[in-house]
């Protein structure tokens, strides 16, 4: 990822750019849930066709490519990580699954032990 720190002000045409864009998703949202009654492929070309106008108005704005380049830097750092093998992944989870089951036994011993305490010993009330 680059280390340039830039500020970048933006303009009233991409503030309305980037409102439109939302408009258009929301129409295309509500495009499809409109034509309930339509075929399926109705109601989808609706939903596309909205978010398709969406990601074209925010691709003219410069906050849509400011976005665009965020998401490609994202997704070349992601290739970077190395990721753990399956017999890795199996061990972290089988701790996990331990972790969990001896905490469960311990509150619930805890809650079992002050029932007794309070409701028995205490108050002197036997369930």
């Amino acid at each position: 990822m680059s280390n340039q720190s830039v500020q970048t002000v933006s303009t009233s045409s991409d503030k309305i750019k980037v409102a439109l864009a939302i408009v258009a998703a929301i129409a295309g949202v509500v495009g499809f849930y409109y034509l309930a009654g339509q075929p399926a492929l109705v109601r989808a070309s609706a939903l596309v066709a909205g978010l398709v106008i969406a990601v074209a108005l925010l691709y003219i704005s410069t906050t849509g490519r400011e976005f665009l380049n965020f998401a490609k830097e994202a997704v070349r750092e992601t290739k970077k990580v190395v990721w753990p093998t399956r017999k890795e992944a199996t061990q972290i989870t089988a701790i996990v699954f331990a972790f969990v089951l001896v905490m469960a036994i311990f509150l619930w011993g805890t809650d079992k032990l002050l029932e007794f305490l309070l409701y028995d010993v205490i108050l002197g009330w036997k369930k």
